[in-house]
């Protein structure tokens, strides 16, 4: 899969404009200001294929980039952020429930959170919606450039445990500043696309 190939298709704000063809969905979520757009366009190798905001709680649509037509990178809104009215609280809850639903487009859910604190309320709620599909899943420790080494590990342990996951769903200490991790991040990108044709 050629990650160059990038091609933004749309931006989805309700259920009638999300995507429910054929082609496998990667699927990024994380709350407000935790580098989820910054991990995306560090995966491609792009300065902004996924716009990063300077206010939080700006992404309200769900973002489709199709990626050398064989797989979606599917940018969820980012959620938490509190001076978001609750109107807007209220549609994106409710476009998150359409979207996981059904869970048969999703081949890799990557949920990214904060390395240096402990997941949120929010945290939990997306993770369990991920969970709930039984669909393959990667947790993102993003921000661990900020950590001292003696944080790391305590860090991640809070992490798997304040989630409850499962010990096939790996935990992994990344960086979307330096690109640690990157690879193995792709890895995980790579096999599920692979896993999901072999079907």
């Amino acid at each position: 899969m050629n990650l160059h190939n990038v091609e933004f298709i749309k931006s989805a704000a309700a259920a009638g404009g999300l995507l429910h063809d054929t082609v496998p969905q990667i699927v990024f979520s994380g709350k407000s200001n935790v580098g989820k757009s910054s991990v995306i366009n560090k995966l491609l190798n792009r300065k902004s294929a996924a716009r990063v905001s300077s206010r939080p709680g700006k992404t309200v649509h769900i973002n489709y980039f199709l990626i050398d037509k064989k797989a979606y990178f599917v940018d969820l809104p980012g959620y938490g952020y509190a001076r978001v009215a609750k109107t807007e609280q209220a549609r994106w809850s409710g476009l998150m429930e359409i979207y996981f639903s059904s869970a048969d487009h999703i081949a890799l859910g990557i949920m990214i959170v904060d390395s240096r604190h402990p997941p949120t309320k929010d945290d939990l709620t997306m993770g369990a919606w991920f969970k709930a599909t039984g669909c393959p899943m990667v947790v993102v420790a993003n921000k661990v450039d900020k950590l001292k080494n003696s944080e790391k590990d305590k860090n991640l342990e809070v992490i798997r445990r304040d989630l409850d996951l499962r010990e096939d769903i790996p935990v992994i200490p990344f960086s979307a500043e330096k690109g640690t991790n990157k690879e193995l991040l792709l890895d995980a990108v790579f096999k599920a696309v692979e896993d999901w044709n072999n079907v």
